[in-house]
């Protein structure tokens, strides 16, 4: 599940503030020609494809673009009107080229490199289960704390950043949502019951939201990821396994994973920023980046399309009051280097290595203006070994694990994360998916104190609460000689921690 993470922000080539009623600034001019009066050929069984187009935004272009979607061979499955996204599947292999000249359209392209499929399951991936016999050595450790979780000893993570303590003090607002985009939420487990947000809860996948009773929970055990996500965030403080960062505040689940392969499509994704928008989350987590590209050239007007259109859903979503925060990713890559090598995009078919320039070829959401960008730590406040970095890229950090190199003293001596798991369970996972979380947490005991902080005020209040951690002097992690990863900057900003490790206590007080 190498999607299920995310990366670095477009601050080089997109003005931060971006109307929400034109393309991104660095797009350009729409076409005026007229469509072509033929469409491509078409078969009965020819295969299906998924697109984005992007138009202008008033009803006469979106109504004129839309007749010209049928013309070309697509058909309609959500318009976003005010975002000027439409969502299209298409027979047509000339779909693209075709409406890409038709009066009104800014950009269009394929969300995805193989034919939509019928649906299926995906495979399971590295979790560690709790066991009942690891359970009970941690519940012993843990009643020595008075007022502590059954499983908390094991959270090595929230005495980190004083979540434990800030929970004395405020355990958040519940009126506060953080909606968890993600694999979905199985809200019916005991530690995130409690703070379950059904009616701000969808399923998106496909790019149109279903609201249907349990559409945004996972599809199977094996889609654990938003489950432990959610747990990060807000499991409650109920007397029953582990403790969130904020457990008092709400989540809800948005989930966007395509049933088929699990993959994080661009259309699922913008249908997820609306829905959070209009139905008054004020933060959404993002631990993942959209598939089927690990970074989106704008050279290709395929990716092109994909970023200009997540863009204007995420903007849309911050214009309404939404502050959005995403995992760096799982690479060790440095974001502000010359060039990056890619050997697994696009993950819907067959990879074919690429060297990109991480200026030009961006990571969406997570390098989007605006977007809180989480780098990842381990106990000892240290880069966990696979978190990606860099300079002017990252916001924060937080507590995402690192099982390699930094063990906790705790029960398990276990240095990833603990948090719940679909039926009722709980177990360990680790990577910047995990760090996000933290800083969601973190902005949704800061958004609690500061109702009315906007994004933008609510992203500065979490950089100004955070412990400012310098570069390591050394970051040879395996000790063979050779620097793993290069930390550039100074005390106060810096590649590998931005401004600084969240602190939950920090934010409270």
């Amino acid at each position: 599940m190498s999607h299920l993470r995310s990366r670095r922000r477009l601050a080089l080539a997109v003005p931060v503030v971006l109307s929400l009623t034109a393309s991104l600034g660095f797009l350009p001019a729409a076409a005026t020609a007229a469509p072509q009066a033929e469409s491509a050929t078409r078969t009965a069984d020819a295969p299906k494809l998924a697109y984005v187009v992007n138009t202008k935004v008033d009803r006469h272009t979106i109504a004129s673009v839309k007749k010209a979607i049928g013309k070309a061979g697509g058909s309609v499955v959500a318009t976003y009107e005010r975002i000027g996204v439409i969502v299209v599947h298409s027979s047509n292999a000339d779909f693209a080229k075709t409406i890409r000249t038709a009066r009104g359209v800014q950009s269009a392209g394929a969300t995805r490199t193989t034919p939509l499929a019928a649906a299926g399951t995906k495979e399971e991936g590295a979790v560690e289960y709790l066991t009942a016999a690891q359970a009970k050595r941690t519940e012993a450790a843990s009643a020595k704390t008075p007022e502590s979780e059954p499983l908390e000893a094991d959270q090595w993570d929230l005495r980190t950043i004083g979540a434990d303590e800030a929970a004395k003090i405020n355990p958040g607002s519940s009126k506060v949502t953080v909606a968890v985009i993600d694999t979905g939420v199985d809200d019916t487990h005991p530690d995130i019951a409690p703070n379950f947000s059904a009616s701000q809860s969808a399923n998106c996948a496909g790019g149109k939201p279903d609201t249907s009773q349990g559409a945004w929970r996972p599809y199977t055990a094996e889609d654990y990821h938003g489950t432990h996500v959610a747990g990060e965030i807000a499991a409650a403080r109920n007397g029953i396994g582990v403790a969130g960062v904020a457990p008092g505040v709400k989540v809800s689940s948005i989930n966007v994973t395509d049933r088929a392969n699990g993959l994080f499509y661009p259309e699922s994704v913008v249908c997820a920023f609306v829905f959070a928008a209009d139905h008054g989350v004020e933060i959404t987590n993002n631990s993942y980046y959209v598939d089927p590209w690990l970074y989106n050239c704008m050279d290709d007007p395929d990716q092109r399309a994909i970023v200009d259109a997540v863009n204007r859903a995420q903007l849309y979503a911050q214009k309404k009051g939404t502050l959005n925060v995403a995992a760096a990713g799982n690479s060790n890559h440095d974001l502000d280097a010359d060039a990056i090598v890619d050997d697994s995009s696009p993950d819907d078919s067959t990879p074919v290595e690429r060297t990109i320039d991480p200026h030009e070829c961006f990571d969406v959401p997570n390098q989007l203006p605006g977007v809180v960008t989480v780098s990842s730590t381990g106990v000892d406040n240290v880069k966990s070994y696979f978190s990606t970095y860099g300079k002017g890229v990252v916001d924060v950090a937080a507590p995402g694990g690192d099982r390699r190199y930094q063990i906790p003293d705790t029960p398990s001596k276990d240095g990833r994360i603990l948090s719940t798991l679909p039926n009722g369970a709980w177990g360990y996972l680790q990577g910047t998916s995990m760090a996000s979380p933290h800083a969601s947490g973190v902005a949704a005991l800061l958004k609690s104190k500061h109702p009315g902080a906007s994004p933008a005020q609510l992203q500065a209040l979490l950089k100004a609460q955070a412990d400012r951690t310098a570069c390591p002097e050394s970051y040879d992690q395996d000790g063979d000689g050779t620097q793993d990863a290069v930390c550039e900057g100074g005390k106060r900003v810096n590649g590998f921690y931005g401004y600084g490790i969240v602190n939950a206590l920090r934010a409270v007080k």
